[in-house]
């Protein structure tokens, strides 16, 4: 996965698949985080959660979360402020491994 940092705010790219059973972050995909969303892309709804869910992922605010191109699309650009791109990697990959764990 490709991010472009600045200081402490970093960017990548987000492949977002709406509609989906839950939303959850799938892995990565042509360079790009792919993202399950469990909402439909209407009037905004895939794309709040997809902040709501890379917040959670990063364990960071929502505020810290931005979309910042794509906003009608399923590719788009979210920009965190607050992470290195080290942590960024370090947090989602964390939270990707969690995820495929079997529950006990």
């Amino acid at each position: 996965m490709s991010l472009v940092a600045k200081g402490n705010v970093v960017r990548f790219a987000v492949h977002a698949k709406p509609r989906a059973k839950e939303s959850a972050i799938v892995g990565v995909r042509e360079g790009a985080l792919d993202v399950r969303l469990a909402a439909p892309p209407v009037d905004g709804l895939a794309n709040e959660e997809l902040v709501r869910t890379l917040a959670e992922a990063l364990r960071m605010p929502q505020k810290s979360v931005r979309l910042v191109r794509g906003t009608g699309s399923r590719e788009k650009q979210v920009e965190v402020d607050g992470l290195t791109a080290a942590e960024t990697l370090s947090r989602l990959e964390r939270f990707i491994r969690g995820a495929a764990e079997p529950r006990k």
